[in-house]
């Protein structure tokens, strides 16, 4: 390998390269005088040549064997900014799917020695596999900057499409028996190709695919990753005809002249900046000129107007569009012309934001000779409710259980066997105040669903109530002092840690473009951080194993002690889960066992007054100074007979605060179902 300047890498990617633990690379350097070193960095954090490293792995028989394509991402990480990354990634699509290069485009040296690797080992390994790989490599750095769509839920919003212009698509004047597939907000092309995937398996003939995106980068890349798909699905025969472009399609729609058969969108979301001012007057405004806070029934109507007769379109949405009381005239008028056909409410997770039910919109403009359509009924379909997450367990989507249940939804929506958690909605029962199409709004659960869920809530909450009933039989067994006992001398965290008898880690923020959100991967490292904590305590996002965050993060271990060092989210706990990433105002307390007890220390550092004398102001949003927490000085004997009491009390409130949610839920559910009539008769 040869690159004109060094790239760096970590002690973390060293390992992932190699296939080992970061462990053992630290004995590598430690062992071997012929380690590489380092060229940046500091001695914990050390960096050093790609080069060097790949020799040095290379000459003592530790290369990983594995694709080559894993030694290129270091080098397309270094070449600088994320769009100069990005051009570098749409230039190496280019060139593999046979198109020049890009001529507006400046590539420095370096870049274009990579891309020219990177073009070698496609045309030895797949072009489309080594494309997909440095895309998918990209897209995990920037995916806090970049919402993508699943591909699953990028191919279930394409057959939606496909089924609502049903008998439409191909038949309009124009369409020369084709179909043309839009996207106004394309990012790096996955619903483009979805619809493409889609129609050549429905048997559509002449494709058309047209995309557009206000980010350049990700519009080259699309442009790229379509016409590479071209060349290797399509190598005898045209496979689409393809556009696409840099453009905000709000602002200055590049395809307005262009009608579509099918477009499909998962347009940005809540922002304010979407042209609200200078589109007042817009023409594309048929149902009402949307709000400043509705951007999202902006593009609604977009997408609409992007239509031809007979066309459909689905659009990604965020629950609060079903909802919010700006947008209701603009919804009631989707539904009076019977323009919005649908609206599925999928589970949590399934793209991000993953923390909440995004919405599928299924809208139809009528076809040449229908006139224009009153509604009457909308299909409403509550996925959510059908596939719930236990919060208990990890969970990822079953998209194969989804997208059938969607997809019967849509289907069988008018038969009698329609089904459940799916409803067909008069129209007048949504013409009120609010106008909410939320699905689970208007969609019961069925009977045996909610018997069956009741019954196994109240197996679980008589269950909770025998332990809370035998937790505090042991808590109020405990015998305290009566009288008042000598107190014993009391010393601090920050002595404890020069004693050597615990370590004090405090954790930090890692760079934006390594969080990844929503519920970790197999391997991802859960990144605990103080608004976590203040909403239930779960982690929302994590971080990719064997990467540099990882390698600077600080990670509780189960065992370790975690200290929160914020007055408003004050607490200290004995961690018991995986492995996990600390965010800032959040420290890692590990002890030694000869000489201290953890739960013994976890409790002593959690009692309120000991926060009080250790806040740094007097407000409920001050800074705990955890080297100043307080511990009374007792033999290691004592602590264990405390922390046993301490083990106890932190189960007996984690017991409560369950039972207390689960009553909560026993309470609604049971009201409902008797509000219903549904009290059986007793013999």
């Amino acid at each position: 390998m040869s690159t004109s300047r060094a790239v760096p890498v970590t002690l973390a990617e060293i390992a992932r390269l190699a296939g080992v633990g970061r462990a053992a690379v630290s004995n590598w350097r430690r062992r071997h005088p012929s380690f590489p070193e380092r060229i940046a960095g500091t001695d914990t954090n050390p960096q050093f040549s790609l080069t060097d490293i790949e020799g040095w792995l290379r000459a003592n028989k530790k290369l990983k064997k594995s694709a080559e394509r894993e030694w290129l991402w270091p080098g397309f990480e270094a070449l600088g900014g994320r769009d100069e990354t990005g051009a570098a990634i749409a230039e190496v699509g280019r060139l593999l799917s046979g198109r020049a290069s890009d001529e507006g485009e400046e590539i420095r040296a370096d870049a274009r020695e990579l891309i020219e690797r990177a073009v070698d080992l496609g045309q030895r390994e797949g072009g489309t596999e080594t494309f997909a790989f440095l895309l998918r490599r990209w897209l995990d750095v920037h995916v806090r900057q970049i919402a993508t769509t699943p591909e699953p839920l990028a191919s279930l919003m394409a057959q939606l499409a496909l089924g609502a212009a049903d008998g439409v698509v191909g038949d309009s004047p124009g369409s020369s028996g084709g179909i043309t597939v839009m996207d106004p907000a394309c990012g790096p092309g996955h619903l483009l190709l979805a619809g493409a995937d889609a129609a050549r398996a429905s048997g559509a003939g002449a494709l058309t695919l047209l995309g557009s995106d206000r980010d350049a980068a990700l519009a080259s890349l699309a442009d790229s990753r379509l016409a590479l798909a071209e060349n290797e699905r399509h190598r005898e025969e045209e496979w689409a005809q393809v556009s696409v472009r840099a453009a905000d399609s709000l602002r200055d729609d590049p395809f307005s002249d262009t009608p579509a058969d099918i477009v499909l969108c998962n347009p940005p979301f809540n922002e304010r900046d979407w042209g609200y001012e200078e589109l007042a007057t817009d023409a594309r405004w048929s149902h009402g000129l949307p709000p400043r806070t509705e951007p999202e029934l902006a593009w609604v109507q977009h997408c609409l107007a992007q239509l031809r007769p007979g066309g459909a379109a689905v659009l990604l949405l965020p629950p609060a569009v079903a909802a919010r009381k700006a947008g209701r005239r603009i919804r009631g008028s989707l539904l009076r012309t019977g323009q919005l056909r649908a609206v599925v409410a999928l589970p949590p997770g399934c793209a991000a934001p993953h923390s909440v039910s995004l919405h599928l919109w299924v809208l139809r403009v009528p076809a040449h000779g229908e006139g224009t359509p009153v509604g009457d009924r909308l299909l409403v379909a509550d996925a959510a409710s059908r596939f719930p997450r236990d919060p208990e367990e990890k969970w990822t989507p079953d998209w194969a259980a989804i997208s059938a249940f969607v997809r019967e939804a849509v289907e069988e929506a008018d038969s009698p066997q329609a089904p459940a958690y799916v409803r067909q909605v008069p129209v007048i029962e949504l013409l009120n105040d609010e106008v909410d199409l939320t699905p689970g709004r208007h969609i019961a659960p069925p009977p045996a669903d909610t018997a069956l869920r009741l019954a196994e809530s109240w197996r679980e909450f008589t269950g909770l109530i025998a332990n809370v009933n035998e937790s505090a039989r042991l808590l109020a067994a405990l015998g305290l002092a009566t009288a008042e006992a000598d107190t014993p001398t009391a010393t601090t965290v920050a002595e404890l840690a020069r004693a050597g008898a615990l370590t004090l880690r405090g954790g930090q923020q890692p760079p934006e473009e390594s969080i990844h959100a929503g519920p970790p991967s197999d391997d991802g490292i859960p990144l605990l951080t103080v608004p976590d904590l203040l909403v239930d305590g779960e982690p929302r996002s994590w971080l990719a194993p064997g990467t540099a965050a990882v390698g600077e993060a600080v990670i509780a271990e189960p065992g370790d002690i975690v200290v929160v060092g914020v007055a408003r989210a004050f607490s200290a706990w004995v961690h018991e889960g995986p492995p996990t990433a600390l965010g800032p105002q959040l420290h890692a307390v590990r002890v030694q066992p000869e000489q201290l007890d953890a739960w013994f220390l976890a409790g002593s550092l959690r009692a309120p007054a000991n926060a009080r004398q250790a806040g740094t102001h007097t407000t409920n949003s001050s800074r705990i100074d955890v080297r100043r927490l307080q511990i009374r000085q007792v033999p290691l004997g004592e602590q264990r007979r405390y922390g046993e009491a301490f083990r106890e009390l932190t189960a007996f409130e984690g017991l409560l605060r369950r039972a207390a949610d689960l009553g909560t839920s026993l309470v609604r559910d049971l009201g409902d179902e008797l509000a219903a009539g549904r009290l059986a008769n007793q013999a």
